[in-house]
């Protein structure tokens, strides 16, 4: 995949077939487009994604805020379907200015050479989100290039939407999450070395310090699954404050690897949340701690053990 993140990066010879949009989460519907553009390969097009560098804050209303997947992590997903151009668009007030037309003339045709653009029916763009479906549409006719508009795709009656996971996430409810995204929900960092309160504790631990954007779901205990090295192991995370042993100011995600121990700080790893257990709380003594992971194991390995059953029926 040709990465790119900078507007005088952008001068593509060959004709391109594109999607747009934030894409956080890359959930069902965000894969419908991806296809869309992938058949296209087909035809001769380039396979390209226009999506934007999102920061931390709202560069416009200076608000923190909280994202399905990071930037790097979206990267990585894109990655794996094979898309052929990311450009990943700095946010800057000038693009969010930029009027519906000039956005199209200058960017889409004039430097990423698009001769079929695949968006969905909410899709709006330019400043202020003048530019619509119906503002696209004419633009094709006056430009030549081809439009395809997918109606959103739907769980239950319900559009599949980046806001909806969200809601979801904030539930706790994991296995919908992972029904809306196509994936089981997942965090990635790098293993951070703690206190090492948990090999006291019997139970030795992975310790991961999210992005500031990256939205968490509640705090609690998780099963969970850990990705090495190409390698999957399970898993019990614990997202939250460690209230009983430490009471931090930052939320951790804290993950105990059953059969593993090995020392891999520094190393990144992802970590997918399978489904909620139980929700955070402080215990009265580091033994009423230890007794509570030794049921909260216990489960998870049975959760674990039906998510692998269901899985290869």
């Amino acid at each position: 995949m040709e990465f790119m993140n900078d507007l005088s990066q952008l001068h593509i010879k060959e004709k391109t077939a594109v999607t747009l949009g934030k894409f956080d989460g890359l959930h069902r519907g965000h894969k419908m487009l991806l296809n869309q553009v992938l058949r296209k390969r087909e035809e001769g097009f380039r396979a390209a994604i226009f999506t934007f560098n999102i920061p931390p804050r709202n560069v416009l209303k200076g608000t923190k805020r909280q994202m399905i997947l990071t930037n790097e992590e979206r990267a990585l997903l894109l990655k794996q379907y094979k898309v052929d151009i990311l450009f990943e668009c700095p946010f800057t007030k000038e693009i969010a200015g930029m009027d519906p037309e000039q956005f199209v003339k200058e960017i889409l045709l004039g430097q990423m050479n698009v001769g079929y653009i695949a968006v969905g029916s909410d899709f709006r763009f330019g400043h202020d989100r003048a530019g619509d479906i119906y503002l696209l549409d004419r633009l094709s006719r006056k430009y030549h290039f081809r439009l395809l508009v997918l109606a959103k795709e739907q769980y239950e009656g319900r559009d599949i939407s980046s806001t909806y996971i969200r809601e979801i996430l904030r539930r706790g409810q994991m296995e919908l999450a992972e029904e809306l995204l196509g994936y089981p929900y997942f965090v990635t960092g790098e293993v951070v070395r703690g206190k090492q309160l948990g090999r006291k504790l019997g139970t030795p631990t992975l310790n991961q310090i999210p992005r500031e954007e990256k939205l968490l779901p509640p705090d609690g205990v998780y099963a969970s699954r850990v990705y090495l090295d190409d390698k999957m192991y399970g898993g019990m995370t614990n997202i939250g404050m460690r209230p009983t042993m430490e009471d931090v100011k930052v939320r951790n995600v804290e993950t105990c690897l059953f059969d593993f121990d090995k020392n891999i700080y520094g190393r990144n790893v992802k970590v997918e949340l399978l489904a909620f257990q139980r929700e955070e709380q402080k215990f009265s003594s580091v033994e009423e701690l230890r007794a509570q992971l030794q049921k909260d194991m216990a489960k998870t390995k049975q959760i674990l053990g039906k998510i692998n059953i269901d899985n290869k029926k």
